[in-house]
């Protein structure tokens, strides 16, 4: 840390939290001597032993955590700086690794004017976290997934046969390889968030400007794995069935401004229609999901059962 920022001392100010299953730390670091006041520190060190909150114990599960922490220590040190001030993310000043531990070093971003953190959101918040990911999803457009996912988010069938195993039989367990088929098989595709619920979003006091922090499952995608996830996470279900027709629009309309702005030429109309028909279909997979891993979940609700029978009788 000090290396990489140029500092002459640190203090160790605090635990912000501990990674999933006991896999590390991330520290806020006070700095001496070095242009910026403070750092986070994302320190990853691989546990012998692995407890997992909900049970999911397996040599499957550690492994996926395992390259979901190199997955992000290459977002950083090799995409992160592609990100512009519309989808904001902290910015990396080291990032290494050996066989048992990564180190990533980044901004701070509470120093930087992201000090806000929330649960549930607002309409306007919401549009807000939906303008960051319409730009990031614009910028990555047609891109590789180079050392990231191949299929971005952490819940994609192929990473989860165990939680598939335990879901109860019917149509949805049924038609999990035709719905993950539909979203991995579209025509634009772009490198998503792969875990874009609200806790990872920073909000700026005011809550209109925001940035994106935790990159583990960022991967290739179809731009509609995000969009519901974060709804999904932040808004009840009556605010989704109201909301939804403005959210979307607003959603596209930005996805539209990042594209020209950028000068990245595609075929408008037909991508905003493909993602629009998989927007259902997402959500049912990622309903597919919880019906695995706990069908007790609170996001199991009214208009997510919606959605499934949406996206079910489109499939065959």
């Amino acid at each position: 840390m000090l290396d990489s920022t140029g500092a002459k001392k640190l203090t160790q100010v605090g635990i912000i939290q501990t990674l999933w299953s006991g896999y590390g730390e991330i520290i806020r670091v006070a700095l001496t001597g070095a242009k910026i006041q403070s750092a986070i520190l994302k320190y990853i060190v691989l546990p012998e032993e692995v407890a997992h909150p909900r049970g999911w114990n397996t040599n499957r599960s550690h492994e996926r955590k395992v390259s979901s922490y190199s997955v992000e220590m290459h977002w950083y040190r090799d995409w992160s700086h592609r990100c512009n001030s519309l989808c904001r993310v902290a910015q990396c000043y080291a990032a290494s690794s050996d066989a048992h531990e990564h180190i990533i070093v980044l901004e701070d971003l509470d120093s930087a004017g992201f000090a806000v953190r929330k649960s549930m959101l607002n309409k306007e918040e919401t549009k807000a976290c939906l303008k960051w990911l319409a730009n990031f999803h614009a910028i990555f457009l047609g891109e590789k997934p180079d050392k990231l996912w191949e299929k971005g988010s952490y819940w994609h069938l192929e990473t989860r046969p165990d939680e598939l195993a335990k879901m109860k039989n019917g149509k949805l367990k049924e038609s999990a390889k035709a719905l993950d088929k539909l979203l991995n098989n579209c025509q634009y595709q772009t490198i998503i968030h792969g875990d874009a619920k609200v806790a990872n979003f920073c909000f700026s006091a005011d809550g209109k400007d925001v940035a994106a922090v935790d990159f583990q499952y960022t991967g290739g995608g179809c731009g509609m794995k995000d969009v519901v996830y974060l709804l999904g996470s932040c808004l009840n279900e009556n605010q989704c069935e109201q909301w939804e027709s403005e959210l979307l629009a607003h959603y596209f309309k930005e996805l539209k401004i990042a594209l020209q702005s950028i000068g990245k030429e595609v075929n408008w109309p037909e991508l905003k229609s493909e993602w629009l028909a998989l927007y259902p279909i997402a959500w049912t997979d990622f309903y597919r999901f919880l019906c695995g891993w706990m069908p007790t979940h609170h996001k199991i609700n009214r208009y997510t059962k919606n959605m499934a029978e949406i996206a079910l009788s489109q499939i065959k």
